[in-house]
């Protein structure tokens, strides 16, 4: 049975606008815009929150085309390559056409990793249900070689910011070590389980980045071509996806897998599926001067990556990159386990998911498609009368974690900072989110397997689903040092 009603449609369409707002607008992103509405969700009920949430995700994502398109400037990091097709066309005046023919590949890519997700999270699901603890821990030890993967180029940054994650996530949890004194007899504060998560996401992803702009003077990006007035050379028809049909599912094919391997992000997918396109072009030469092939590609892998990244985060409890491990906290603040039994125990709620990602995506095609000339004027919003706006939320927002708890507030205050200083000294923020939200749980299932054995560390290679996973987690780990490496040496080139 699948809940949806008339509420559920029109807050999906408020997610969907706002996530479109956050994606346009350069230096704001899909991630940033589900930290910071988080705790809007608790004046819902869980049906209602996720279609709330999946609206922010698939605008998010989405909205990166406008800016990339309009003044070349990616909205995410998923739409670097749409303009490189898409800017040259708005240039010579064809810029409502680019929008279009990129709003249209983003539906198209988005119901295909629907599609993916539908088919693929049920099997991985069916398998993962005969986990014990031991198998658990090592999912999520395998979860945790995410952090060598989206490390490329900082593999010692990242796995240290990784276990400082896991380290921080652990503090206060237990009753000798709640009380955290910054300035003895001064200011202290009473953790009671430890940092929540809904401060932290909060600050680590909303905050930080509003320290940055403040320190940059929230200066506006200016249209350098006045490419949406007057009269356009060429106007969109559905025609322009002749012969584009092989480009769609090729490029859609490759964001959605992308998507599920952990850590791979959204620039590489659009990257691969725009190289792939040069690779099968028949015209190769007329890429990166307008082309709509090369736009179809790179919008139509961008969007694949919704679903196919949502396909190891409901089947495993992994999350694939910075917005899926946002949502993996959303879920655990609704008080929603996902991973292995996430399907068989709320069958209703999965279906409801399938449907939300289904009208969301519509509703961002309604809201994008027909409308094209105002959205473009997103990226006029001032900065500087926006982001108070944002603070205010930020700060309700941690109030609002455990009914007005000013320890919250502190929290997100300090994770900003925190933030903002992992971006000065080139620290992956991701890494440590990854590692503070399987901190407790990767503890939790190490000392259950012990209690299990008897103290025995031999449990963890006696089973072979668990055998199975260790091959799972040195392949990982063999391809991030391969990657890191490889990419070091092609910099040190450059």
């Amino acid at each position: 049975m699948i809940e949806v009603g008339v509420i559920h449609i029109l807050v999906a369409l408020l997610g969907v606008i706002i996530g479109i707002i956050f994606g346009a607008l350069p230096g704001m992103t899909a991630t940033m815009a589900i930290a910071i509405f988080l705790p809007l969700t608790y004046a819902y009920d869980l049906t209602t929150s996720l279609y709330l949430l999946l609206g922010l995700y698939v605008g998010g994502i989405s909205g990166g085309l406008v800016p990339a398109i309009l003044i070349n400037i990616p909205g995410t990091p998923s739409s670097v390559t749409t303009g490189f097709d898409g800017h040259p066309m708005a240039v010579r005046g064809e810029g409502v056409r680019a929008l279009r023919i990129g709003i249209t590949s983003s539906l198209f890519g988005g119901i295909f990793s629907l599609i993916v997700l539908a088919l693929f999270t049920p099997v991985l699901a069916k398998l993962a249900i005969k986990f014990s603890a031991v198998e658990k821990f090592l999912i999520i030890l395998f979860a945790m070689t995410v952090i060598a993967a989206l490390s490329r180029g900082k593999m010692t940054k990242g796995i240290f910011t990784g276990f400082l994650g896991v380290f921080i996530s652990l503090m206060g949890v237990f009753p000798d070590n709640q009380t955290m004194r910054l300035v003895p007899s001064i200011f202290s504060m009473q953790l009671r389980d430890g940092f929540q998560l809904l401060p932290v996401l909060i600050g680590l992803f909303a905050f930080s980045q509003l320290l940055e702009e403040a320190e940059s003077g929230m200066k506006q990006a200016i249209m350098s071509q006045n490419v949406l007035k007057g009269e356009q050379t060429k106007n969109f028809s559905f025609r322009d996806f002749k012969g584009q049909f092989i480009n769609m599912i090729r490029s859609s094919t490759i964001g959605t897998f992308m998507g599920i391997l952990p850590g791979i992000g959204g620039s590489a997918a659009s990257l691969l599926a725009y190289s792939q396109c040069q690779t099968f072009s028949k015209k190769p030469e007329e890429l990166g001067k307008g082309s709509v092939e090369g736009l179809v590609a790179s919008e139509s892998a961008n969007n694949g990556l919704t679903g196919g990244a949502l396909v190891p985060l409901l089947s495993l409890g992994i999350p694939g990159d910075s917005t899926t491990a946002v949502l993996i906290g959303a879920f655990i603040l609704q008080g929603l386990q996902v991973g292995p039994l996430f399907i068989t125990q709320n069958p209703n709620l999965w279906n409801t998911i399938l449907f939300a990602l289904f009208i969301c995506n519509i509703l961002m095609f309604i809201v994008m498609f027909y409308p094209v000339k105002h959205i473009a004027n997103i990226i006029k919003i001032p900065k500087n009368k926006l982001y108070p706006a944002i603070v205010l939320l930020c700060i309700v927002g941690g109030f609002s974690t455990r009914n007005g708890n000013m320890v919250d507030v502190v929290t997100l205050f300090i994770f900003g900072v925190v933030g903002y200083i992992f971006s000065k000294l080139d620290l992956p923020v991701t890494t440590f989110l990854i590692g503070f939200i399987l901190g407790r749980d990767l503890e939790k299932y190490f000392i259950d397997s012990l209690k299990g054995s008897g103290g025995d560390l031999s449990v963890f290679f006696s089973r072979p689903i668990g055998l199975g996973i260790w091959v799972l987690i040195f392949i990982s780990l063999a391809y991030a040092f391969y990657d890191n490496r490889k990419y070091n040496k092609q910099r040190l080139k450059c």
